[in-house]
């Protein structure tokens, strides 16, 4: 599977036409409510509930947290753009039909520049798959509903190697309760805790479940995710973005900008950054870098081949 800069541009809307494209967008809003048409459901509006609109403030619940359990598809849009409109519908149609096999989460991106900004939204219709708190694959512009469904079918696979259990095809619903009913207490606490978005009592319950059972590798690879999700959702992008490009020397914005690629899904970008960070620094600063290294490498599964190239490269450099 690729990575969004890989797929094609067919069918892709332009960002940069966002401010015609918004006034535009307002003049229609006046006069559609001149006329009396404004009762009308907008183009991207949800239809059930396996299609949900996101926020920048909903976006660790709808979306990080509840792809642990359940694969979500994120929709970015806007309602000036024409392939959204003809993409939306099909995305809309599939994930009801899907009957919680997996979510569309959709994003207007005028009314959530910042999610825009660090999903590298450069053009929409813009789709990215996000399993287990990961980006794992996305593609760019309108495609036909059939090629809609094969990607689908490459991404509920790569969920169910992940170990994101998903629904069965047929329309049952997915039994996450029997699914976690040998969780220790503190794990479920912890579970408890990251559905209803509580980070913190997540950590908590987290670092209680460790502290009971030190080399639990669930516990340990839920702390990281908390951590990394606490830590991301205080930054701001764009701030991020420019205190790294004015400040390579600065460890703590270079390791923020690589929280951000991870949280973005491109794991091999956080970790070839951090990794510059060790090779170039040494004493406190290094061992800060290292350490960080350590907590985003417990994210991913130990067997992911990001995983082992990065952790042969830490261990060239350190010894």
């Amino acid at each position: 599977m690729q990575q969004p800069r890989d797929f094609s541009m067919y069918g892709a809307v332009d960002l940069g036409a966002r401010q015609a494209a918004a006034q535009r967008r307002q003049q229609a809003a006046r006069a559609a409510e001149a006329t009396g048409d404004g009762d009308d459901a907008p183009a991207g509006a949800p239809a059930s509930a396996f299609v949900i609109d996101v926020t920048e403030e909903t976006f660790n619940n709808e979306v990080a947290l509840r792809s642990r359990t359940t694969p979500v598809i994120v929709d970015l849009w806007a309602d000036w753009c024409g392939p959204c409109k003809q993409l939306s519908p099909v995305l809309e149609k599939l994930a009801n039909a899907a009957n919680g096999a997996w979510v569309l989460a959709k994003i207007d991106v005028d009314a959530n520049p910042r999610l825009a900004q660090a999903f590298q939204a450069q053009s929409i219709p813009m789709v990215v798959a996000i399993i287990g708190g990961q980006m794992v694959d996305a593609f760019l512009g309108a495609m036909p509903e059939a090629q809609v469904k094969q990607w689908l079918d490459q991404v509920l696979a790569v969920g169910d190697q992940l170990g994101v259990r998903q629904a069965e095809r047929d329309g049952a619903q997915p039994d996450t309760d029997e699914d976690f009913d040998d969780l220790p207490p503190a794990l479920a606490a912890a579970r408890d805790a990251m559905e209803t978005g509580d980070l913190d009592a997540a950590a908590r319950a987290l670092e209680k479940a460790l502290a009971d059972v030190p080399a639990d590798p669930l516990a340990k690879s839920w702390l990281a995710q908390v951590n990394l999700m606490r830590r991301v959702s205080s930054y701001d992008p764009a701030t991020v973005t420019r205190e790294a490009a004015a400040h390579p020397e600065d460890v703590e914005a270079q390791l923020r900008v690589a929280d951000f690629a991870m949280a973005g899904g491109d794991a091999e970008q956080a970790f070839d950054r951090v990794l510059a960070l060790v090779k170039r620094t040494s004493g406190a600063e290094r061992n800060t870098a290292r350490l960080h290294l350590l907590d985003l490498f417990e994210i991913l599964p130990p067997d992911d081949e990001r995983l082992k190239k990065a952790r042969t490269q830490l261990t060239l450099l350190l010894f």
